[in-house]
């Protein structure tokens, strides 16, 4: 059972990465949202939820941190979506809601390391 926790850890940071790559590439280029993006936090929010019940652990979760990191997460989420619509529409997305993105992003893996 502690491998398969292992594995879904795997996967959460491959999502993780997945973001936050492709946000960094565009930070860097063009600036706009992309469906990679999308995918990564999708990625990252469904391994997430798999991690966030009590299955192959000994010791209990933290479920105030947990609860925080949804709440990133989801404004992650929609930060993503409302950018991707305003992007088809306009064909830009505005500089606050990108930096928002990464900063979210960057936070979200924060508080995964540093809060015990």
């Amino acid at each position: 059972m502690e491998i398969l926790r292992h594995a879904v850890v795997l996967v959460h940071l491959t999502g993780f990465a997945i973001l936050f790559g492709a946000w960094v590439v565009e930070a860097v280029g063009q600036r706009r949202v992309t469906r990679l993006m999308t995918w990564g936090m999708l990625v990252a929010a469904v391994a997430g939820l798999a991690l966030a019940a009590p299955w192959g652990i000994d010791y209990p979760l933290n479920y105030t941190k947990l609860g925080v990191k949804l709440v990133v997460l989801l404004a992650i989420g929609a930060l993503l979506g409302i950018g991707t619509a305003r992007q088809r529409k306009t064909g830009s997305v505005p500089p606050a809601m990108f930096w928002l993105v990464g900063i979210l992003t960057f936070l979200n893996a924060a508080l995964a390391v540093l809060w015990r």
